[in-house]
């Protein structure tokens, strides 16, 4: 499934690298979910639960969560790791696209 989202995607994706018992990854759950609204459909969010997806974690060679990783094309162009406001989230990503707010 990630595959099929990430890697053969024709719009950006913005993965939320996050785990269940990570404090800061709950509280930024609503923020990711507001920047959602605001990005989608010019960019498409995803979750990575990185509990239970043990093994795309460490093929992504994710360190520390929460993490978000912006692909295009099927390829990681940035990422960024701590939690963050809606909008710091939104203006994070249309930077690293090139995308005016």
């Amino acid at each position: 499934m990630f595959k099929r989202q990430v890697e053969r995607s024709g719009v950006p994706v913005l993965v939320d690298a996050w785990a269940p018992w990570c404090g800061p990854c709950r509280m930024m759950a609503p923020a990711f979910a507001e920047a959602a609204r605001v990005l989608e459909p010019d960019v498409r969010l995803i979750k990575l639960d990185t509990e239970s997806e043990q093994a795309l974690a460490a093929r992504l060679s994710i360190r520390s969560i929460p993490t978000l990783i912006l692909f295009r094309d099927g390829r990681e162009i940035d990422r960024i790791s701590g939690a963050l406001q809606a909008r710091q989230i939104v203006d994070w990503t249309r930077q690293r696209l090139g995308v005016a707010a």
